[in-house]
């Protein structure tokens, strides 16, 4: 298996990457988007002209630069463990704090539906999932959306479910649980 970065600096933080599992899928998205820019292009610029053609290209152009700014920010903001608070982002894209008191348990094993439910905050973005972190106690996101779930796809969920499970040991018997 290829060296994944966890790393913990000097400064006690514990980072864990994400960009080798979900960039891959933005960057097909971010191709998609380009191919897809193109060729709406060329079909408004032969209908409507260049002056219609270059007020949507400008729209995708900024489209295109948004989704090349979210896939660079994944290296840049990894999910970290810092004291006893966790820090998961998905890129600028979103940011969830919480309190290792407040984790119930991890799962490693779940289906669909547990991923689509309403609680669950989604942070994989277009991948699938391999952390499922459930909480003691609901909490409330941007735009008042309350959360009870987190599902995060990491470069090494091993490696955070041991980060996890360090913060457990260190406050109470509790440990993550298994399957569905």
């Amino acid at each position: 298996m290829a060296q994944v970065e966890t790393a913990t600096d000097s400064d006690g933080i514990a980072r864990f990457s994400y960009h080798r599992s979900v960039g891959p899928m933005v960057g097909v998205l971010l191709g998609l988007a380009i191919v897809e820019t193109l060729v709406v292009h060329l079909v408004v610029f032969a209908a409507w002209g260049w002056k219609v053609a270059a007020v949507l290209g400008a729209i995708d152009l900024s489209a295109i630069v948004t989704l090349i700014r979210l896939l660079r920010s994944f290296k840049r903001l990894p999910v970290t463990i810092e004291g006893r608070r966790i820090t998961l982002h998905a890129g600028t894209l979103r940011r969830i704090a919480i309190d290792a008191d407040n984790i119930a348990g991890l799962r490693a094993d779940f289906d669909r539906a547990a991923i689509k439910r309403r609680g669950v905050a989604n942070l994989a973005l277009i991948a699938w999932p391999n952390v499922l972190i459930e909480l003691r106690e609901p909490i409330e996101v941007r735009r008042r959306r309350i959360i009870s779930h987190v599902a995060h796809r990491l470069d090494d969920p091993a490696a955070f479910h041991a980060g996890v499970a360090r913060l457990e040991r260190g406050h109470g018997d509790r440990r993550p649980t298994g399957g569905a």
